[in-house]
């Protein structure tokens, strides 16, 4: 394995003595000399004991020399090493002698696994302080620091008795868990949103679900982390089934041009809650939250943990919109509580009223997809108390979801699901029958308006789209932001990442940007980095203002996807290192231009047994798709394929790609899609993360837990891997938002993005290029008209923004 951390920061001697007495490492009595001290650290390390035997047996279960266990090491009162200390160490952090290190030579697993490590010719109490403090802060064999390690064992439970004055405590500037989670509070309080999205004149109140330490009964103020998720009351997934559209639709000539008003007007004329009383105490509480790991880990270190499903959801008023100005405002009233300027009620009568006297009225968001996507949706609108963010696969802006270049695209595996789908399968105000029963024949009208606007028939950009794009608020975000996404999430794509982080770059906040290698997937639970404890350094510097350089945490992490457990980092997406790769004959792909003319043709048609195979088995398609003489190629072509010859380097390709074609319709419309594919012979990562370890990670002592997980490589080899695509509409070669006229057979230049990469290309790859119609994961399916598309070769190119050397670092 390798272990790869980035969270741990720089401490003074005297800070490091500080700490280490703080939790009691250190007692503040002197000791007979240094290995005393490092037998005085080595028995805190047992928490689960304070009896001797038990303690001396522990000691005897530990080598200190590859013939000597540790007790009777200490018993002869030898002198520390730097291969002494290490090789015990490496137990402690879990690592099996002869299984991942040799026992005769500790240093060298140290540098192989990556763990960092200090050295001294001779050991004396100050150095062996420093060592056991990096220890402390050093990654274990399952993937938490070894300090989270003790603390599941019971370590730090002495420090739940501290007074609340004397807490949070920071360590190696992160957040410790000294929070008993047997004596977390959880209540509910109802937020008065300033809208009435479900037209019945009343102000919509909207369900919270808050956990905060007990402490702050006692006078602790502690910031929140907020999880906005639709998903929380629970979701409809009969109804978002039987609302799935069907894909079988033809692409027709467009005429008009799309409109760009809204007509998404809500009641504006609504009546607030006068309560007649105030309570410091809810009177409503829960069991167990929806919740997510990562804010289970943060709530026993000094983190409220709110979860809000919003407008249209069980318990709460109004109906579901699915991305609409109405539904960011309902998830900013609840930061506006927290930060004491807006009203909440114990019930959903609202005769009481509830403050947030607890809160430090500093507020984070979290949570991935539409969660991510909420929290995007917030920081635009520049919310004071919203510190920051860490959105992972978010949304910044829906079109771009279920839309693309005048298309209607489906997110990846989700064939014929639409924005009305969604309001759908998230209208959890249906778990309440009678409540829903209230407000059933008005939100079935909003859905059908919905269906209308979206509009399916053209895949236009429109005022409904436009309605729901963050992008132009981008320069409204106050709120530093932390983003993550998956290179390979076909769901949430990477351009929407992409488009927020390359927005920021204008805007005076901090941002930082994590990359792996998965689909739509959280990535708090891999062994290979420190995520969590990244996410500890940044809240407690956004939230607590703890002095810890989270800013000088690398701007861009990236996992690289030829080596397994190896993460890179990079201050840019993108170099200014273009590479233009030009069409060459029928097949060929290079960076010289071609100047005389030629053409290539295909027809969007295949026999009707592949269609029907394609379109229920998509994945099928994919691998043909990819193959040089498959059924897609034999009669007449149904796709081009262009090639360059093998690498004769390991490349780095970053940034967004962009095609350009000069190509012709047979008839007055049409679509292009395009592929860009890594082919060589390679054994790939899987395409999920392996579980190492059911519930491996714990998240504080006797509290919840999470599934150690980690990319491992394939069994087998595959010859090709798909790393970006593209798709456009023929009529919309200059926007999404503008139709033109298409004249059949005449050739139009165009140009569109594909999806932007990161892809590290071994040495003896070809980097390749298909060009074809009808894509059977993601556009509308028909195979009735048979299109014939001509390309003109020497007029036609690929461009990747940045094309170098492959580097682990730019």
């Amino acid at each position: 394995m390798k272990n790869n951390q980035f969270a741990i920061i720089k401490r003074t001697h005297q800070q490091k003595i500080n700490e280490l007495t703080t939790i009691g490492f250190l007692t503040g009595e002197p000791t007979i000399n240094v290995t005393s001290l490092w037998n005085q650290f080595l028995t805190l390390s047992f928490p689960e004991t304070t009896d001797e035997e038990t303690m001396q047996t522990n000691l005897e279960n530990l080598l200190a020399t590859p013939t000597k266990n540790l007790l009777q090491f200490i018993l002869d009162d030898e002198p520390i090493t730097t291969d002494i200390f290490y090789l015990v160490a490496l137990q402690l952090l879990q690592f099996e002698p002869d299984v991942d290190f040799d026992l005769q030579h500790p240093l060298a697993a140290m540098e192989t696994i990556q763990l960092p490590f200090l050295t001294a010719t001779t050991w004396n109490e100050s150095q062996l302080i420093d060592a056991w403090y990096l220890l402390l802060n050093t990654h274990t064999k399952n993937g938490q620091t070894y300090l989270d390690l003790l603390t599941a064992r019971g370590f730090l439970t002495p420090l739940y008795a501290l007074p609340a004055t004397q807490k949070p405590i920071f360590f190696n500037g992160k957040a410790l868990a000294v929070f008993d989670p047997v004596q977390l509070i959880r209540e509910v309080v109802y937020v008065e949103a300033p809208l009435d999205t479900d037209n019945d004149g009343q102000a919509d109140l909207l369900k919270v679900e808050i956990l905060r330490p007990s402490d702050t009964n006692e006078g602790l103020k502690v910031p929140t982390v907020y999880t906005a998720s639709p998903y929380n009351q629970g979701t409809n997934d009969e109804w978002g089934t039987k609302a799935t559209h069907d894909v079988r639709v033809p692409i027709k000539h467009k005429t008009g041009q799309p409109d760009m008003n809204t007509t998404e007007n809500f009641n504006q004329e609504f009546t607030t809650k006068h309560p007649s009383k105030e309570a410091r105490t809810a009177t409503e509480t829960f069991t167990r939250e929806a919740s997510y790991t990562l804010n289970d880990y943060l709530a026993v270190r000094g983190f409220a943990v709110a979860y809000a499903a919003g407008i249209g959801t069980k318990d709460s008023d109004g109906i579901q919109t699915c991305g609409s100005p109405e539904q960011t405002i309902a998830t900013i009233a609840v930061i506006e509580w927290l930060t004491g300027k807006r009203k909440a009620y114990t019930t959903r009568k609202g005769t009481t009223e509830i403050k947030a006297w607890w809160s430090n009225a500093k507020v984070g968001m979290t949570g991935r997809s539409y969660l991510g996507t909420l929290a995007t949706a917030a920081a635009t609108t520049g919310v004071e108390g919203l510190k920051t963010i860490i959105s992972e696969a978010a949304i910044s802006s829906w079109y771009d979801y279920y839309r693309e270049n005048g298309l209607v695209i489906a997110p990846g595996g989700f064939q014929g699901e639409d924005a009305d789908v969604l309001a759908a399968e998230t209208m959890s105000r249906t778990k309440n029958p009678a409540d829903y029963q209230q407000i059933k024949t008005y939100f079935n009208d909003y859905l059908t308006k919905m269906q209308s606007d979206m509009d399916r028939i053209t895949g236009n950009y429109n005022g409904f789209w436009a309605q729901r794009n963050y992008r132009p608020d981008i320069k409204n975000i106050n709120a530093d932001i932390m983003m993550v996404q998956g290179l390979n999430d076909w769901n949430v794509k990477p351009n929407q990442v992409k488009a927020l982080w390359d927005a920021l770059s204008s805007v005076n906040v901090d941002r930082k940007l994590i990359l792996h290698q998965g689909e739509h997937i959280y990535i708090n639970a891999f062994r290979s980095i420190d995520y969590t404890d990244i996410v500890n350094l940044w809240l407690s510097n956004k939230l607590y203002d703890v002095d810890n350089d989270a800013s000088q945490l690398p701007d861009l992490i990236v996992q690289d996807n030829v080596t397994p457990e190896t993460w890179n980092t990079y201050a840019e997406w993108e170099e200014n290192q273009p590479t233009e790769l030009f069409t060459i004959g029928e097949q060929g792909l290079g960076t010289e231009k071609l100047t005389t003319s030629a053409t290539v043709s295909f027809v969007d048609k295949c026999p009707n047994a592949e269609f029907e195979k394609f379109s229920k088995e998509p994945n099928n398609w994919q691998t043909d798709l990819a193959q040089p003489n498959d059924i897609l190629q034999i009669h007449d072509p149904a796709k081009l394929r262009f090639m360059t010859v093998p690498l004769r380097e390991d490349l780095l390709l970053r940034g967004t790609p962009t095609l350009k074609l000069s190509v012709s319709s047979s008839i007055d419309h049409g679509l292009i899609s395009a592929q860009l594919i890594d082919f060589g012979l390679q054994k790939r990562f899987n395409i999920s993360p392996t579980m190492l370890q059911k519930k491996g990670l714990q998240l504080g002592h006797q509290w919840r837990e999470d599934d150690l997980r980690e990319f491992t490589l394939a069994a087998k080899e595959t010859d090709f891997k798909m790393i970006s695509f593209g798709h456009i509409n023929l009529q919309n070669r200059i926007s999404p938002a503008q139709v033109d006229e298409l004249i059949p057979n005449q050739l139009v230049d165009l140009q569109f993005d594909l999806q932007p990469i990161f892809h590290h290309i071994p040495a003896g790859h070809l980097i390749g290029l298909i060009v074809f119609g009808t894509d059977f994961s993601m556009t509308q399916l028909d195979n009735s008209e048979a299109i014939k598309y001509t390309i003109e070769t020497n007029e036609s190119s690929l461009i990747i923004p940045s094309v170098a050397p492959y580097s682990a670092e730019s």
